[in-house]
């Protein structure tokens, strides 16, 4: 049995329960779509008053009765014209607009027993008894069609699982996952701010604790990019509009993309860093002996995303990949796919996720280029992945518009998926941008072209580092590792010699000599997550050692500087 299609078919048969009982206590509603979707599912209706916490439970009770009644799903089909008709009857003008908006000569209708009808192709369990356990969880705000010029509609989001325990389990997650919700986090340890209202909405700003940790992730991939043969490039924030044809971005994304004028042509900020590393490549000629060429760039791009979605450093309008494409030959295909499977697991494992799942995504609707390309790169995706003799599923027609897709998924603390790495193989670009290289005959040959990331978004990648630790950095990454606190006045200038002689060594080490009391500034260290903090008194001067308190463990006694300092070090070499 396939799980998780079975467990979306339970959950959107739940949204059509819930329909059910919104109609049955407020029959004015409009009903729109409700889907399942990763971890639940939601359902849009059109009602004047806003929905209330109070509402959810009435809507609960009802549902429990739906459930308990276990009414059958029963599917059946319709002329077209028909059944505008009868959703024009019943005065559901959505339902009417998406009917018209139907090729098929044929609609599908699915009535739950006798006393509830929706417009739905289904699939759905088979009756309403199989939902065991299920759980409205909040309201909000969506346009009809995704249209911020179509009327505004509230969206009530659920779960649903096959039995009780399982909802618990899930249900016990969502409270753990409130409390590492990183913008709490990040507020509390000064990360980041998002200026909604005077700077714009899904745009960061780091402060310098969040700076630092950044720059200790940019500055640890990059050293392993370069470990791996990759040549660093940068390219610019904009690029003529012309380009962006040439590549389809402007066919295939341009609703995603910031356009202006410049000197009366047409520019757009880089939604992607492609075409630029398109260009270096073809700037020189290239041989079959340069090949493979890899090219590293973190590379800061900007996409138009509705306000509705954004969600703190999750999902932004402006963010930094480690972006990399790298330029081969066919035969060289499955030893770079294999080598950046390889990347990604070495790269999570520093930073402290062993669990990962892998998943293919084949050709969309609507994709660019041939049949015989796209087949070529899923073979060739395929083949890498068997060569790793890796698990992994397959999304049917969800790849990149120029190329199938791995996507690399890595599970939290608390069992949460988040997307990380991906690696497109694209035969379609090249072609669009007449790329090629001298084979060893001396003939024009057509490169193909490996877009990847280990990381994807930084400002995602940060925010999943962010609720994984719950803010307890590991001490690598620790915007600041130690603070070095001296109980009284006296003890300040053997507290700076040691600042000076910690910061020498590499460790970012702050001093916090306020005038306030000790307990305090432990308090205040200890809320802030800073790992290790060094308190010096009279009997540690006297001694020349430093007392040394872990975060994560506890008391760790006095000792002196230079042994400390191999400790820290060393912790910082493991990663642990």
């Amino acid at each position: 049995m396939d799980y998780s299609r079975d467990i979306d078919k339970l959950r959107h048969s739940c949204a059509h329960v819930m329909a059910q009982a919104v109609k049955e206590l407020w029959p004015e509603v409009q009903v729109t779509i409700g889907p399942a979707i990763d971890a639940g599912f939601y359902y849009d209706f059109d009602k004047k008053e806003p929905f209330t916490d109070q509402d959810l439970r009435k809507i609960e009770k009802v549902m429990a009765r739906i459930v308990r009644k276990d009414l059958a799903f029963k599917q059946s089909s319709m002329p077209r014209r028909k059944a505008i008709d009868l959703f024009s009857s019943m005065k559901e003008d959505y339902k009417v607009e998406i009917i018209e908006n139907l090729p098929d000569a044929e609609v599908s209708i699915f009535k739950t027993g006798e006393e509830f009808l929706d417009l739905c192709k289904g699939p759905h369990v088979a009756s309403t008894g199989l939902i065991k356990g299920f759980k409205l969880l909040s309201v909000a705000g969506a346009y009809w069609r995704g249209d911020e010029k179509r009327p505004m509609l509230q969206r009530i989001y659920g779960t649903a699982f096959f039995t009780q325990k399982e909802l618990d389990s899930y249900l016990k997650m969502l409270e753990e996952a409130q409390k590492r919700d990183h913008r709490k986090i990040a507020t509390r340890l000064d990360l980041f701010h998002i200026y909604h209202d005077t700077a714009g909405a899904g745009l960061i700003f780091y402060h310098p604790s969040g700076a630092m940790l950044r720059k200790t992730i940019e500055d640890y991939v990059r050293e392993e990019h370069l470990k791996r043969g990759y040549d660093l490039v940068y390219t610019p924030h904009m690029l003529k509009g012309k380009l962006w044809e040439t590549s389809g971005h402007a066919e295939q994304y341009k609703d995603n993309m910031y356009y202006f004028k410049v000197d009366q042509e047409d520019y757009a900020v880089k939604p992607m860093n492609c075409p630029g590393h398109i260009l270096i490549y073809g700037s020189h000629v290239r041989s079959y002996r340069d090949l493979p060429i890899r090219y590293f760039e973190l590379g800061t791009v900007y996409r138009q995303e509705k306000a509705g979605v954004l969600h703190g450093l999750l999902r932004v309008r402006g963010f930094t990949q480690d972006d990399a494409h790298i330029f081969c030959r066919p035969d060289q295909i499955k030893d770079e796919v294999v080598a950046v499977l390889d990347f990604v697991f070495a790269v999570m494992e520093d930073f402290g996720f062993k669990d990962l799942n892998v998943e293919l995504s084949t050709r969309p609707e609507g994709s660019m280029g041939s049949r015989e390309n796209w087949d070529k790169a899923t073979c060739a995706l395929k083949d890498a992945l068997e060569t790793k003799k890796l698990k992994y599923g397959i999304h049917e027609g969800e790849g990149a518009f120029y190329g199938p897709k791995i996507d690399i998924k890595l599970k939290d603390a608390i069992g949460r998926p988040w997307q990380c790495g991906t690696i497109q193989c694209d035969f379609n670009l090249p072609e669009r941008f007449d790329l090629h290289y001298i084979d060893e005959n001396g003939q024009h040959a057509r490169p193909i072209m490996l877009h990847r990331a280990i990381l994807g978004s930084l400002e995602r990648f940060i925010g999943t580092l962010i609720e994984h630790y719950s803010g307890n950095f590991p001490l690598w990454l620790a915007p600041r590792q130690a603070v070095i606190i001296p109980i009284r006045p006296e003890q300040e200038e053997f507290a700076l010699g040691v600042h000076e002689a910690l910061i020498k060594t590499g460790l970012r080490v702050v001093l916090d000599n306020r005038n306030e009391s000790l307990g305090k500034r432990i308090r205040e260290a200890s809320v802030k997550k800073i790992p290790y903090q060094i308190v010096i008194g009279a009997k540690e001067v006297e001694t020349a050692q430093v007392s040394v308190r872990s975060h994560a463990q506890g008391d760790w006694g006095s000792m002196t500087v230079e042994a400390l300092t191999v400790r820290l070090s060393q912790q910082i070499i493991d990663k642990t």
